[in-house]
Formats: structure tokens, sequence, C-alpha cells
């Protein structure tokens, strides 16, 4: 392939530009906010998932002192009941007295086991309570945190796309390279990430390896216009007065 000497030292141009697409690339994949964004969103979503179980939870007990409250009414009701009946004089009967007694006894111990039982489940449902404000705020203020780090996350992106707009406008007006010669160019940017290279003092700047005497003998005696590549990498050699030949 040929292409004039001119003509090759502008892939240099647009290797350069190239290379800095790369690295904004790069820089949009590992953005440090990016991993901070997902381990934020763990967490929100650990703590949300926390908090409903947490509500359950109080929901549950709520239903449970509702309840129990509830036994203990029908209990004292009960109680209070045979209480009347006993101070209004109706029962005579020792016998009937006696159980009338015993009820009213046996009622009073259930309803004292019957407020313990509420007594434990408001203590269980403070807690419960408890943790799901706990488990709410610190929900939110890790919502806040991510938050803050989404707005730097999108800052960085709008200035990165800022300066790759600006770089392919460069790179948009780099002009007069053959198709050809571009065609090759591309391919083996996609094959290695970087198209060309300089011969800089007889060595590739695209590999780093220093050529042979017989590899810059054979580039000293191509013609100009003729295109060379780099024996050990394949990237096209952009020749200057530079290269040490």
């Amino acid at each position: 392939m040929k292409a004039a000497p001119e003509a090759q030292k502008r892939l240099l141009d647009l290797a350069e530009l190239d290379a800095g697409l790369d690295r904004l690339r790069h820089r949009r994949r590992t953005l440090p906010e990016l991993a901070e964004i997902e381990e934020l969103s763990k967490k929100v979503a650990q703590l949300a998932t926390q908090a409903i179980g947490a509500e359950t939870e109080a929901g549950d007990l709520a239903r449970d002192q509702t309840k129990a409250e509830s036994d203990v009414d029908a209990v004292r009701t009960r109680a209070e009941r045979d209480q009347n009946r006993l101070d209004s004089g109706q029962v005579s009967s020792p016998k009937d007295l006696a159980s009338l007694q015993s009820e009213i006894a046996s009622l009073r111990r259930r309803q004292g086991d019957l407020e313990e039982v509420v007594l434990e489940i408001m203590e269980r449902r403070e807690a419960a309570d408890s943790q799901v404000a706990t488990l709410k705020s610190e929900r939110d203020k890790v919502s806040g945190t991510l938050a803050v780090a989404e707005d730097r996350r999108d800052a960085a992106l709008a200035e990165i796309d800022k300066d790759a707009a600006e770089l392919q406008g460069k790179r948009a007006s780099i002009t007069g390279i053959p198709a050809d010669l571009l065609a090759l160019y591309e391919k083996l940017r996609e094959q290695s990430g970087v198209g060309a290279a300089m011969l800089h003092g007889g060595r590739c700047l695209g590999c780093r390896t220093t050529l042979s005497i017989a590899d810059l003998n054979r580039i000293r005696a191509a013609a100009p216009d003729e295109v060379v590549r780099c024996e050990e990498c394949r990237r096209i050699l952009v020749r200057t007065a530079e290269s040490g030949l």
C-alpha cells in the first residue's frame, strides 16, 4: 500500500485523538462514583427490605396487642359481673358461693396473666417501632448520600461527554488520508487499540520494540510513500525526522 508521507503523518494525529477518546471511555467505565453508587444502592435496598420486615413485625404485634387487650377486657368484664353477683347477695347457697368465689379468683389470676402478656407485647411492639424508625432514618440518610454521589457522577459524565465531543470534532476535521489507508488504520485499531505509531529512534512507539538492523534497513530502502508495518505488532509505522533512519 502506498500513501503520501504527509497523509501517513496525519495518522499520528488521528492516533493521538483516538488515544484520548479511549482514555475518556475508560474513565467513563471506571468512575469511582459508579462503584460508590452501586454499593449505596444495595445498602438502600437492604435497609428498605429490613424496614418492611420490621414494619410487618410491628403490625403483627399491634394485632396481637389488640387481641390480648380484648381478652383482658372480656375476663375483666366476666370477673366484675361475678363480683357484682357476689356483692349483691344473690347467691345464698354455701356451695354456689364457694364456687363463685373460686371462679372470681380464677378470673383474677387469668386477668393478671393476660395483662402480663399485653405488657410483654407492648414492649416488643415498642422495640419493633423503634427499629422501624431507625431503619427508615438510616435508609433516608443513605439515600441522601446516594443522591449526592449520583450528582457527582452526572457532572463527571457531562464533563467526559464534553471532552469527547471536542476530540470527535477534531478527529472529524482531519482530512487527506486515503480511504484504503484509513480502512487499514481502523482495522488495526480495532484489533490492538492503536492503528499507527511513530518510528522514533529506531523503536516502534506502539509496542516499544527496538527494531532489528534488518528491519531498519528494509524501512530505509522503502520509498517515502510506502506504508510500512512493525514486524512485531503489525501497526502502521509512521516515519518522521526523528525515526533514526
